[in-house]
């Protein structure tokens, strides 16, 4: 049987496109391409706050995964399932623009999906596509900038620099989970909003996550497993 575990990572801007914890579901669909292609039903994925967001070792969100879907089935499955988490970059609400479902497979070109205009733009492709996977939860707690601090026994967990944990954290695993249930909080919430507010050019497209966003990823591909 295998072993669920706790993945953990610093997310450098909160802007609620990765994760996307609207419309009742916390979803992970962009960003983060070494989770996402490993993560299985019954992890966990926690992202913690950075310095520079005045949020170190608070936690943003904490989601539980209820199910894991190919990026071409959450294509598939938006029009019917969850249709909110494809972007609309002309409603003036901006929830309704940082949706996630930004691969277009019913129209790919050379055997690659197309990209709707949304948060990520073409340089953002190669990273997004290589994660291969979406983790899907109703059982999540999003903090944003209300973010939480983690007790002193579990800062352990946070990871500090680019990349993410998870198999070192395999003895706090079931120290967290008791943590965050124990809050009693109601799950599929959201507590906060997102600590960071995404621009938008004139073409309808995400301006000031862009260059953190490619930065960050091609940093992550370089890191291993800890």
């Amino acid at each position: 049987m295998t072993k669920n575990r706790l993945f953990t990572y610093t997310i450098p801007l909160d802007d609620g496109a990765a994760p996307n914890p609207f419309w009742g579901l916390c979803t992970l669909a962009i960003c983060k391409p070494k989770i996402r292609r490993v993560a299985i039903k019954g992890d966990w994925v926690v992202g913690a706050g950075s310095s520079s967001s005045g949020l170190k070792e608070k936690v943003i969100y904490a989601m539980k995964v209820t199910e894991t879907v190919t990026l071409e089935q959450y294509d598939a499955r938006a029009e019917h399932d969850w249709p909110k988490k494809v972007p609309n970059v002309d409603s003036p609400f901006v929830i309704d623009r940082l949706g996630d479902c930004i691969y277009d497979y019913a129209t790919d070109v050379k055997g690659r999906p197309t990209q709707r205009k949304g948060v990520h733009d073409a340089g953002n492709c190669a990273t997004d596509l290589n994660g291969k996977s979406v983790l899907v939860s109703d059982h999540f707690y999003y903090f944003g900038i209300n973010a939480i601090e983690l007790p002193k026994h579990l800062k352990v967990i946070v990871h500090h620099t680019q990349g993410h944990k998870s198999n070192a954290n395999s003895d706090k695993f079931h120290e967290f989970v008791n943590w965050i249930e124990g809050l009693g909080l109601l799950k599929g919430q959201l507590y906060g909003w997102p600590s960071t507010t995404v621009d938008w050019d004139e073409n309808g497209s995400c301006t000031s996550c862009r260059p953190r966003q490619v930065a960050s990823e091609q940093d992550e591909t370089r890191q291993f497993e800890h």
